[in-house]
């Protein structure tokens, strides 16, 4: 029997994932139904508006329509495609209902889910675009609870990673980045609390955090990586709110660990696989245990192991150079840094002031600046009992550069020589004051005072390992970079003889002109051997300069770029005077002349007093004479040196000219030229060339080094300040790991005695499994309850037993 399309619409009514499929199937056909349940959806919409004004109904009543309506907004959405025409109010509708801009207040608790999500699905229909998302989600963050933030941070973070996969959608980047940078800044006028005292849990302007939390995320995806990314996170650094300002400098000095939660939930998933590999051991002891287990139980400390020893490490703590780099006005910026640090000092907490500091440090020697309000602040803290002081004499030797003035250094020097490096003071103390001592002389060598310098390294002589070491490092510092600041007998051999070439410059003076590349022919030489290679045995033609240093292509270039220079003479207005048959020559004789005229006079004056000497005034006069021939020999020598030299360097510069000028080096020719001086060094050490090429290999070695080295190590650590020390107490991470290293190739732990190690392998035995029993049920044995229920003519017989047993073993 075929039913009526009344009773039909009855059944759909009731049913709404049939009418949605339905509907896909057939939109025309069903469009009445769903036309009915639009109707309902809006009738309850302006309930839902009117209930939120007034707020009169009961909390059961308002369950039930909250999950009906929930329902009608998931099947409208699901089909609003199937209509475009009827529902294109809908993604207006559900925005009023999340942010209230419908005349009502917003939805709260399931309803405000279930909206969120079919939101999300109308963007995966394409019929809302990503603009129109992100602009509902991102105003949400600060009011939803934590389960539907992760919700929305994920999608967020989704959408926008998909929209810049294949390339970038700046449209998208510039609204989401203006929203972010709304969110930042709709806090920036509220008042300073502080996070210690009273202020403590009282500041507003949370949402922000939520914009840095997004940056930092997209960020570190390398989503987003452009200077308007830097400058949200740099105007979050003054937020009133020291949380949202720690997640940004946190943010800059590239920790991990700036968000609370994610520490936590760290933490908490390391106990609960803690947790859970005891559970699976006990399991295993009371239970019955397989290899399967075994296997599981191995699999679970891995993972537990590998957690643990990541977070312990504390992956990501590598400076944010790029964000450092991009930084807009860094001198504006280091110095709202300082004013914001001098100004706040006393409501902000420690931590939160050497955060400051550290950035600031960090700020000021990437882009050489000079916050000299910074040295006169940071002085009051460089005691040795002061809280982290370690940080602080980080943050002090990072924020000195060349440029920084001595003499606003020199007092800082005094002062970490008066507190640390004094007799009264622990040994480690000495050690990393004359560690940060070293650290900020060898920025800035010329804060250092001579007679402090001398006091420093005495303290060569102590008997701690560390500071004769720290002591060492200074005085080694101070042999390369300014010998003059020692006595002599501490310069050293090579600063002695003049052989260390990179003494620093005095402050304001800069360095000469380069005349040259070094190792350029070793350069050459390389290239001419590769194009011998390469024509099969055959060497370049002798004089033929030019084809050493460029192809044949680039050859005819640069023969018509000669004729043309050589033709530029005259239509530049030089002229070319000849100057004959003969070559032009350069005299002395004014200056000779001026010396023969002086030792004539000391001659008349020498006659005018000894009158009496006649026979010794002749000899001297033939003396002067001969004196004279041998200067002049002399200066025909020193003449013939000075063109011999001036040939040399004329040759040397035009050998330059050849392969300079006429090949542009890339930077993998400069990697090369540096490989093949290291190995020219090398082959020379190697051959006797005496301690001069040990130097040069040296030099050479540590500026490979230097060069080579991660952007990471531009900046100092603790254990820098602090030093060589006596071996500590190892962590529990740092003594798994040995063992761990311990049980690498070895069987697992036990006797093998009565396993493996007889014909016939077996298990435990029956005393060992006696041994493991559980208390409780060896307590319940049958050979325990036996002895319990004993009669006393029982325990008799057994004891007269044991006592002739042990007599017939002694005989």
């Amino acid at each position: 029997m075929v039913k009526s399309r009344a009773s039909r619409g009855i059944l759909l009514t009731s049913n709404l994932p049939q009418l949605q499929n339905l509907i896909k199937r057939d939109p025309e056909g069903y469009k009445e139904e769903f036309l009915t349940q639009y109707n309902h959806y809006l009738s309850l919409l302006k309930l839902q508006q009117v209930s939120s004004v007034t707020s009169t109904s009961t909390s059961s009543t308002t369950d039930k329509s909250n999950e009906l309506f929930g329902d009608l907004i998931t099947f409208i959405s699901q089909v609003a495609q199937c209509y475009p025409t009827e529902t294109k109010e809908l993604p207006s509708q559900l925005k009023g209902l999340l942010l209230g801009t419908e005349g009502g207040q917003t939805v709260k608790g399931d309803l405000r889910r279930t909206v969120v999500k079919n939101l999300v699905m109308l963007r995966n229909k394409e019929i809302i675009d990503s603009i129109e998302l992100l602009q509902i989600l991102l105003p949400l963050l600060p009011q939803v609870p934590s389960a539907l933030r992760g919700v929305i941070r994920h999608t967020i973070l989704t959408d926008i990673k998909t929209s810049n996969q294949k390339t970038k959608n700046h449209r998208l980047n510039r609204v989401v980045q203006s929203l972010l940078f709304g969110m930042v800044e709709s806090g920036m006028g509220a008042e300073v609390v502080g996070d210690k005292g009273k202020g403590k849990g009282k500041e507003r302007g949370g949402e922000a955090m939520w914009a840095v939390m997004m940056v930092k995320e997209l960020w570190k995806k390398g989503v987003w990586n452009d200077a308007k990314t830097v400058s949200i996170v740099a105007l979050a650094a003054f937020h009133p709110n020291t949380k949202v300002q720690s997640a940004a400098l946190h943010f800059f000095l590239g920790s991990d660990n700036e968000d609370a939660e994610d520490t936590d939930s760290d933490e908490e998933e390391i106990r609960v696989a803690r947790r859970g590999v005891k559970k699976m051991e006990h399991r295993m002891e009371v239970g019955k245990s397989g290899r399967k287990k075994d296997r599981m139980l191995a699999q679970m400390k891995r993972e537990t192991n590998k957690k643990r020893a990541k977070h312990a490490a504390g992956l990501g703590n590598t400076p944010n150079f790029p964000a450092l780099e991009l930084l807009h006005d860094p001198q504006t910026f280091g110095e709202k840094l300082y004013d914001n640090l001098h100004k706040h000092d006393k409501i902000y907490s420690l931590d939160h002031k050497i955060l400051i500091m550290q950035l600031l440090s960090r700020v000021m020697g990437t882009h050489k600046l000079c916050v000299l309000g910074f040295y006169s602040y940071i002085i009051k803290y460089l005691t040795y009992h002061q809280l982290q002081v370690t940080l602080i004499l980080v943050s002090l030797a990072q924020s000195v550069h060349e440029l920084t003035p001595p003499d606003v250094l020199t007092p800082v020097i005094r002062k970490l020589a008066q507190e640390f490096v004094h007799p009264g003071v622990g040994a480690e103390v000495i050690a990393a004051g004359l560690n940060a001592i070293r650290e900020v002389c060898r920025r800035q060598p010329w804060c250092m005072e001579e007679d402090l310098l001398s006091d420093l390294i005495e303290y060569r002589k102590s008997k701690d390992k560390g500071v004769v070491t720290a002591s060492r490092g200074l005085l080694q510092l101070f042999r390369e970079v300014n010998p003059g600041m020692l006595k002599r007998r501490e310069r050293g051999k090579a600063a002695s003889m003049g052989l260390i070439g990179n003494q620093v410059l005095a402050y304001g003076h800069s360095k000469d002109a380069a005349e040259g590349i070094e190792g350029l022919e070793l350069l050459e030489e390389h290239f001419a051997q590769m194009r011998k290679e390469a024509n099969g045995g055959v060497s370049d033609e002798e004089g033929s300069d030019v084809e050493m240093a460029v192809d044949e292509d680039d050859e005819q270039g640069w023969e018509k770029w000669d004729v043309e220079s050589d033709s530029g003479a005259e239509s530049s207005g030089w002229e070319d005077v000849s100057s004959g048959d003969e070559d032009l020559e350069i005299s002395d004789s004014d200056d000779e002349d001026d010396r023969k005229r002086d030792r004539k006079e000391k001659k008349s004056k020498k006659k005018g007093k000894n009158t009496k000497k006649d026979d010794s005034d002749d000899e001297n006069e033939d003396e002067d004479a001969k004196m004279d021939d041998e200067e002049d020999d002399e200066m025909d020598d020193a003449k013939s040196t000075v063109s011999a030299a001036t040939t040399a360097i004329s040759q040397d510069t035009k050998k330059l000219s050849l392969l300079a000028q006429q090949k542009i080096l890339t930077p993998a020719d400069f990697a090369l030229l540096n490989e093949l001086r290291l190995k020219a060094a090398k082959s020379l050490a190697e051959s006797g060339g005496g301690s001069g090429a040990k130097r040069k290999l040296a030099a050479l070695e540590a500026s490979k080094r230097h060069v080579d080295a991660d952007e990471s190590e531009r900046f100092l650590t603790e254990a820098e300040i602090l030093g060589p020390r006596k071996k500590v107490k190892a962590t529990w991470e740092e003594r798994m790991e040995l063992v761990q290293k311990g049980r690498e190739g070895r069987e697992k732990f036990g006797s093998l005695k009565g396993k493996k190690k007889k014909d016939t392998p077996s298990s435990s035995t029956n005393r060992e499994k006696a041994r493991n029993k559980p208390i409780m049920m060896a307590l319940h044995s049958n050979k325990v309850m036996q002895k319990k229920k004993a009669s006393l003519r029982d325990k008799q017989i057994k004891l007269r037993a044991a006592i002739d047993k042990q007599k017939k073993l002694k005989h």
